[in-house]
């Protein structure tokens, strides 16, 4: 089969569907990954709660506090 179209009118195809193309609305093309990053995300909070609790516990008061609390339930 052979192409009877024109150059000109082949043209003028490829133009109307870049300009349908740039009136088209964006979308997401792909959202692969997003539960990847969600993830990494919870785990870098989870990471920092933990350095927060570690810092909060090597205090000496609170060092005190968990001594007194574990010897008052071993000790009657």
């Amino acid at each position: 089969m052979t192409d009877t179209t024109t150059p000109d009118r082949r043209r003028s195809g490829v133009r109307r569907a870049r300009q349908e193309h740039r009136k088209a609305p964006l979308r997401v093309a792909d959202d692969r990954g997003s539960a990847t990053a969600e993830y990494a995300v919870v785990i870098l909070a989870a990471v920092a709660f933990a350095g927060v609790l570690v810092a909060v516990m090597r205090s000496g008061e609170v060092q005190q506090i968990l001594t007194d609390l574990v010897r008052g339930a071993l000790v009657p």
